[in-house]
């Protein structure tokens, strides 16, 4: 999240008279994250989030909101969308797609502890499950093929090493498939800043504006990689086993995904060492922006291409 377009008070004022939620009380920029415009708004009856999206078109935007409704109707801890006095959940603002969704209780998490990892384990794992009768279909936009196209564009910023490792990995990647897996609509960015968390206690899921179809597994991947890392890099697997055991409690893992588990680590560790590259080499502008250390997700790829981890 973070703020790349300016919005006033008084633009928001006018905004909110399409909803039955009360009058502006105050409108705070939020700085977090990368891909869109994010203010926290208080109002007479409620708190909320407010996006305007930056890069997604309006045509893709139904699939995001209409996921998060669905996951939150079907118990899963998230924002449901806010619709308006049309019961329409897109509308425009600033020349921008624009949504508010539900303020939710609760911060994002650091250093998440045994627990909390569980709790996020089993929430992940319910989703997986309950997405099987979502009807939204959206191609992973950061997928290999990405891969490719990004690399080609950063290999000219890179460190000799840093190169070997991209090209290598690359390669490596590109001779493993994984159409036989199952797959769904997935959350796919489900980092630390987007859950959180009340205690030990789960209050919501966040930004689901990465989702797409793909493998499940990497969902998983994704999400191990950054909430089971060490500062090292290294995965720390007492947080990652209780994760892992919390998830299948909703959903039980096949014996093709737990082979392929070490296989997905280093697919997911690779999307965010480019996304983080790209960020810091070919930033947006904006009035408020956060760009996160690439060296994280090169340090993670590099201790997944070494040890093997492995599924119990």
């Amino acid at each position: 999240m973070s703020v790349y377009t300016p919005v006033s008070e008084q633009t928001l004022s006018d905004f909110l008279t399409n909803y039955a939620i009360g009058e502006l009380v105050n409108l705070t920029g939020i700085s977090d994250g990368i891909e869109n415009t994010n203010y926290f708004v208080e109002t007479t009856q409620g708190q909320y989030v407010l996006t305007l999206f930056e890069t997604l078109d309006a045509a893709e935007l139904p699939f995001f909101l209409d996921l998060m409704a669905h996951l939150n109707e079907h118990q899963v801890p998230s924002a449901h969308p806010i619709a308006d006095n049309n019961q329409h959940y897109l509308k425009t603002l600033c020349n921008k797609p624009a949504a508010l969704v539900q303020r939710l209780s609760g911060k994002s998490l650091t250093h998440p502890n045994n627990q909390q990892c569980a709790a996020l384990g089993q929430a992940l794992g319910h989703a997986h499950v309950v997405i099987s009768d979502f009807k939204g279909q959206r191609e992973n936009q950061r997928g290999p093929h990405w891969w490719q196209q990004t690399s080609q564009r950063l290999l000219p910023h890179l460190t000799d090493e840093q190169k070997l490792l991209l090209q290598d990995e690359l390669a490596f990647q590109a001779k493993h498939r994984n159409d036989n897996l199952p797959r769904g609509v997935i959350h796919a960015d489900l980092f630390r800043d987007n859950a959180l968390f009340d205690g030990n206690t789960l209050t919501g899921i966040i930004d689901f504006y990465y989702a797409c179809n793909d493998v499940l597994l990497y969902d998983v991947a994704v999400t191990v990689n950054d909430w089971c890392s060490n500062a090292d890099g290294s995965l720390d697997d007492e947080r990652c086993q209780h994760f892992l055991r919390a998830y299948q409690k909703e959903r039980s893992l096949s014996d093709e995904e737990k082979a392929d588990w070490p296989l997905m680590l280093r697919a997911a560790a690779l999307r965010f060492w480019l996304s983080r590259l790209q960020d810091k080499h070919f930033p947006r502008e904006g009035e408020m922006t956060h760009i996160k250390d690439p060296t994280v997700f090169e340090a993670i790829l590099r201790d997944r291409r070494k040890n093997t981890a492995n599924i119990s």
